[in-house]
């Protein structure tokens, strides 16, 4: 097993707020929270990224379940999910951010600007590039 913090948390050598615990996943408050109830879920084999993951279905079904969970139990309006894989990723294990959401709570959209295609063409020679990589 590596040694990144989320393993030691895994393993029982870190503290943490725990929200659930399974053979598949670990689900415990962030200790930066974007607001109060901010959820991480992270698989407990280690993997770095989701396209490290071999089998996602169990690992989504927990994630849905706590969004699921931050919305009742904490009588939010929504929520925002999100990872990053590598670039911005904080810490070297997939995690998967389950951020409580409330009208005019003051977060707008994504956290970064965002741009345009010059034309449809662009977008279409985008398009293909990724499908022909599926």
């Amino acid at each position: 097993m590596s040694t990144d913090l989320f393993c030691e948390i895994i393993a029982g050598e870190r503290s943490a707020h725990m929200v659930s615990s399974d053979d598949v996943a670990l689900a415990f408050l962030d200790i930066r929270p974007v607001f109060k109830g901010h959820v991480l879920v992270v698989p407990r084999v280690h993997v770095e990224t989701l396209t490290d993951l071999d089998d996602v279905g169990p690992f989504f079904e927990r994630v849905k379940a706590v969004a699921r969970a931050v919305e009742e139990g904490l009588e939010a309006g929504g929520t925002f999910v999100a990872m990053n894989n590598r670039i911005s990723q904080s810490v070297p294990h997939l995690h998967v951010h389950v951020v409580p959401r409330h009208r005019k709570d003051g977060l707008r959209g994504f956290f970064w600007p965002r741009t345009t295609y010059e034309s449809a063409d662009e977008a279409a020679s985008y398009a293909a590039r990724i499908a022909k990589a599926l």
